[in-house]
């Protein structure tokens, strides 16, 4: 393997991650929950494994900064989309999810191209969101297989919502502060020359 550097080591895991969507979809529609949840596990592990290398090692790329997200993106809107169709979730909660993301993108990409450009962070409001949508996925799997409680399932659904809409809120008023703030710098800085 000549050429191999460790540093890309972050960057495969991430690729195997958006291999793993294929699997995870095609077990989903032929309602093998249980093999559905155990690529999950590891796509959800595999997250995990690659952040730490790539922040304890310094193994960090621009491409790893596309690839990590792209990749968590496509296993959970291919995930929820699935777990819609086949009736375990509602459609609603999906197209809440996916209104929120392009909401934010689109807002992050007018920013960054329209304001000024700096590095987004997701929020903590954000950051429980997405734990809060993991473990409904692994619920939802739970309660197809072993007939979970029908509440737990019911709550993490609301608990979702709930999060999602906080957490597109927040963006909405953080980055709308800060837009207001450096167009108000920009608007100074003019009038000083």
């Amino acid at each position: 393997m000549s050429g191999f550097k460790p540093k890309w080591i972050p960057n495969l895991i991430s690729g195997i991650r958006i291999l793993l969507v294929f699997p995870v979809a095609w077990y989903l529609w032929h309602a093998d929950f249980f093999m559905a949840l155990i690529l999950f596990i590891v796509a959800g592990l595999s997250d995990g494994l690659d952040g730490y290398l790539a922040r304890r090692y310094q193994w960090t790329s621009s491409l790893g900064g596309w690839l990590d997200p792209v990749a968590d993106k496509l296993m959970q809107v291919t995930t929820y989309v699935m777990l819609a169709w086949l009736g375990l979730i509602p459609l609603w909660l999906v197209m809440l999810i996916l209104a929120r993301d392009v909401m934010i993108v689109a807002g992050g990409l007018f920013y960054y191209y329209k304001i000024e450009r700096i590095e987004a962070r997701p929020s903590g409001i954000s950051k429980l969101n997405t734990v809060f949508q993991i473990l409904l996925v692994v619920l939802v799997l739970l309660d197809s297989l072993y007939g979970f409680a029908p509440w737990v399932v019911g709550g993490m659904i609301w608990l979702v919502a709930l999060t999602t809409l906080s957490s597109g809120v927040d963006y909405v008023v953080t980055w709308g502060m800060r837009a207001w703030r450096a167009s108000a710098r920009t608007a100074g800085e003019r009038n000083n020359d």
